[in-house]
């Protein structure tokens, strides 16, 4: 070791942390993308939330993006380091994080077999459960798997093992990461779904200020510009692309219609599937349907008055803006 410098010493210090901390951030994003894509799949009508899973999907796809290769790339630069000085190999600092590696490898696969046993003798199995439980075990394992034979290792030269092993992992998150596209949807349609999620918050709140208009005045506004009011300081919401005022039509005294033009439908997994939480109000009702078609959609309403109704010392929720 005394051939070679403490410059090198301390690059070499520097390369390894920063190739273990790539390959956490590697793993948990892998663990995080197939555990989306398990939810998405098989959601749970008790605590699935779509918007989330695809956000979470979208943060793990763009980490493996840039982390991966970068990942590849500096093992691929210990790897040579350590061919053209074997000595490297028993670096103290690339001893203990591969034994920090083994050990946290160990540790995801015992909690993951404790899971698994306490979920069965609760009686709570189910496809989505066991599919996660495979996936920690097969990323996990593989890690376990390739370190342990790394810490073994004597030789580095060429080796048909590592060479196969880096295709195979490769390719398994290059598919992984090309999934994402088709569960998630192009960068172009993410942005419409934004859009129109937008456009839902707009109309929700315009269906609140109507219901405080008609419990303020017992009959509903003639038009959304009614609603206007400078000293609560609200205006009524345009459409975030086009900026035309939305469709409002009064069918009745209680009754009324509220309309856009969405970009994209409403998402299946949104569709409230049976089992699922509707979406609650901001008086507890729970008749708060926003699925849209692409294309011109309305939705219509009716004032339940004694849901409504303006009771003495009463103080009304008013929406986020």
């Amino acid at each position: 070791m005394n051939s070679i410098s403490h410059h090198s010493y301390a690059r070499d210090f520097f390369l390894h942390l920063l190739t273990v901390v790539l390959l956490y951030a590697s793993v948990v994003s892998v663990i995080t993308l197939l555990f989306q894509y398990i939810n998405v799949l098989f959601p749970d009508p008790l605590s699935f939330y779509y918007a989330g899973a695809l956000g979470a999907i979208r943060w793990s796809t763009a980490t493996l993006l840039i982390m991966y290769p970068v990942f590849v790339l500096t093992s691929w630069i210990l790897q040579r380091e350590m061919k053209a000085n074997p000595e490297k190999a028993e670096y103290r600092i690339r001893r203990w994080l591969l034994a920090l590696t083994l050990f946290l490898a160990s540790l995801a696969i015992i909690i993951d077999l404790i899971t698994l046993v306490y979920n069965f003798l609760s009686g709570e199995l189910s496809v989505r459960f066991a599919l996660k439980v495979l996936v920690i075990f097969a990323v996990t394992g593989t890690v376990f798997g390739y370190y342990m034979w790394e810490w073994r290792r004597k030789h580095f030269g060429k080796s048909p093992v590592q060479r196969s092993f880096a295709w195979g992992v490769s390719l398994f998150v290059i598919l992984a990461i090309a999934a994402s596209f088709f569960i998630v949807g192009s960068p172009n349609y993410q942005r419409k779904v934004r859009l129109d999620e937008q456009r839902v918050q707009h109309l929700q709140n315009i269906q609140y200020e109507i219901i405080n208009y008609w419990q303020q005045k017992e009959s509903l506004p003639s038009s959304i510009s009614s609603l206007t009011d400078p000293i609560r300081g609200f205006t009524a919401p345009t459409d975030p692309v086009t900026g035309e005022p939305y469709g409002y039509t009064s069918i009745s005294a209680l009754s009324f219609e509220l309309c856009a033009i969405f970009d994209t439908a409403t998402p299946e997994p949104l569709r409230t599937p049976k089992g699922a939480r509707e979406v609650m109000g901001p008086y507890g009702e729970t008749d708060q349907s926003w699925v849209h078609e692409a294309g011109p959609d309305c939705f219509e309403r009716t004032i339940d008055p004694e849901l409504y109704q303006m009771k003495e010392g009463m103080i009304v929720p008013r929406p986020m803006y």
